[in-house]
């Protein structure tokens, strides 16, 4: 049985890559996105939101969607060395490459179309949005529910400023040294003279990782 999944609008965020961007949501907190909905979605579509907290937005993998899927992944959580189900894990690669982020709503402007503003994204920029819900938290919250294998949230790294970041606001230093805490790295990968290079908001961020401190580099316009 087929469906039909149209998108009601798309995202707008500073992470223009896939490497760097926090694996799960609420993990960076100073990721600010704005969801901007398709022209016949208008000021009636949101009338109450404003009211809530937190969103749940569904949207499309975009970025993974000629990589196809797989029963087994190998979560990050568990070094990349273990197999789970994919319903098991977050995994992007999923049959139908839907996915489900938690965000807290910080407002929404329907001066000129409708823009949602988020903060505390894992999102790519572009991502087509196919639904939002409004987060309850007397039916959804569940703080003594198993997380399975995924545990607590890992340690973030120490991140220091080699570059003294001359010109980048202090907004944008938070998003990327929250970003770079959180190890971007494959969990296989442990090169400490190896230098990654993350773009986030306009910039290519150059970093280095030592057991559990992270040196920037350079952030410098793309």
């Amino acid at each position: 049985m087929r469906h039909t999944i149209e998108t009601i609008g798309r995202v707008v965020s500073p992470y223009t890559q896939k490497f760097g961007i926090a694996r799960q949501p609420g993990l960076v907190p100073a990721a600010e996105v704005r969801i901007v909905l398709e022209p016949r979605f208008g000021a009636d579509s949101v009338r109450g939101l404003e009211t809530f907290g937190y969103i749940w937005l569904h949207f499309i993998f975009h970025g993974v969607l000629d990589e196809g899927w797989s029963p087994l992944v190998r979560p990050p959580r568990l070094g990349g060395k273990r197999k789970m189900g994919v319903f098991a894990t977050r995994s992007p690669h999923r049959p139908n490459h839907l996915g489900l982020s938690l965000l807290k709503l910080e407002g929404i402007d329907c001066t000129n179309g409708v823009s949602i503003r988020c903060s505390g994204a894992d999102l790519l920029d572009g991502t087509p949005v196919v639904d939002i819900k409004p987060y309850i938290p007397f039916v959804e919250a569940k703080p003594d529910a198993a997380s399975g294998f995924a545990g607590e949230a890992p340690p973030l790294l120490d991140v220091v400023w080699q570059t003294g970041a001359v010109g980048l606001s202090d907004g944008l230093k938070r998003l990327i040294a929250q970003s770079v805490a959180q190890d971007p790295r494959p969990a296989y990968q442990d090169i400490p003279e190896r230098i990654y290079v993350m773009e986030i908001a306009g910039l290519a961020v150059k970093f280095r990782i030592n057991g559990r401190t992270a040196v920037i580099l350079s952030a410098e316009a793309v």
